[in-house]
């Protein structure tokens, strides 16, 4: 399945399925079929595969009239980070693909040597926001903005000391976070600060459980910067695959269901190229991952707000 937080207009948002360019809303078509459904996606992921099997039998049960009373186009909608506000913060992988270890030496300061345990960090979730949303440039703090396309993992189950090859089961679904990093701010070889910052971890357009994922270890993901490809590569050259940073975050933190895992970002960024290439107010980012779509933002100035 495919599912979205979406608003109209200025309305409440609502947990939605897409269904043919249609969004069909999750507590509306519960109602009419006497089978309540939540309204928003942290609740709907909380009921587990039990929950996908109970919308996936109201929308092969209902009828045309009852999807028309509940749906409206996609395009009528705006669509919001999928999990507008997590339980808690985005657990981000640091230098997870060959390539961007090496270009991360030479323009960063970080070691050459390919990490020997994933490299954690974490983005609050105040940094979230949506599709088509504005990224915000304050340049009386950074000057050098870069983008990280990321292949984003939803936790439908959690735990401490995960097993390897049970790592997957955890997982409920995936989508895309751009992983917006200030490279000037970074304190003390700490990565909040450059990480952290307000709207700097846009997430979306969807998200898509894993079932309709057959290998999430062999997806093509990619980059544009004002419609020129800056970054291109496949889940398949991870360092750390999924099963890997779940069973290591897994002996350090406990995972909880509805955990978000940015699994790092390949060569291309911004700070890696000759001569260097940062964002600025005005230039557009679209981070791409097969079997997802892409997410798509636009940079302004603080200044504007």
């Amino acid at each position: 399945m495919k599912l979205v937080t979406y608003r109209i207009n200025h309305t409440a948002s609502s947990l939605g399925f897409i269904e043919d360019n249609m969004i069909v809303d999750a507590e509306k078509l519960g109602h009419l079929k006497q089978s309540p459904l939540p309204n928003n996606m942290l609740d709907f992921i909380d009921l587990g595969e039990n929950g996908i099997k109970q919308a996936v039998q109201l929308l092969n049960t209902a009828t045309k009239e009852e999807l028309e009373e509940c749906s409206i186009p996609l395009g009528n909608a705006t669509l919001l980070a999928p999990i507008p506000r997590p339980r808690k913060n985005i657990f981000g992988i640091g230098l997870n693909y060959t390539e961007h270890v090496a270009e991360s030496a030479r323009s960063l300061d970080t070691s050459k040597d390919l990490p020997q345990q994933p490299v954690i960090f974490s983005k609050p979730t105040t940094a979230v926001t949506g599709p088509e949303t504005d990224i915000i440039h304050n340049q009386k703090v950074t000057q050098q903005l870069d983008y990280e396309v990321e292949l984003a993992v939803i936790l439908g189950k959690g735990g401490k000391n995960i097993a390897k090859e049970n790592a997957l089961d955890c997982v409920y679904g995936y989508t895309i976070i751009n992983d917006i990093s200030a490279r000037d701010c970074r304190r003390a070889g700490q990565w909040i600060v450059s990480k952290g910052q307000d709207t700097f971890a846009p997430m979306g357009p969807v998200l898509v459980t894993k079932d309709e994922i057959k290998d999430p270890h062999n997806l093509n993901l990619s980059l544009k910067l004002n419609g020129v490809e800056k970054q291109n590569s496949n889940t398949k050259f991870m360092l750390f695959n999924i099963n890997d940073l779940i069973h290591d975050l897994s002996t350090v933190f406990t995972l909880e269901t509805g955990d978000i895992i940015a699994t790092g970002t390949p060569a291309g960024v911004g700070a890696g190229r000759t001569p260097q290439e940062f964002m600025w107010p005005g230039d557009v980012v679209e981070a791409t991952v097969e079997g997802i779509g892409t997410l798509k933002n636009t940079i302004i100035d603080s200044e504007s707000l």
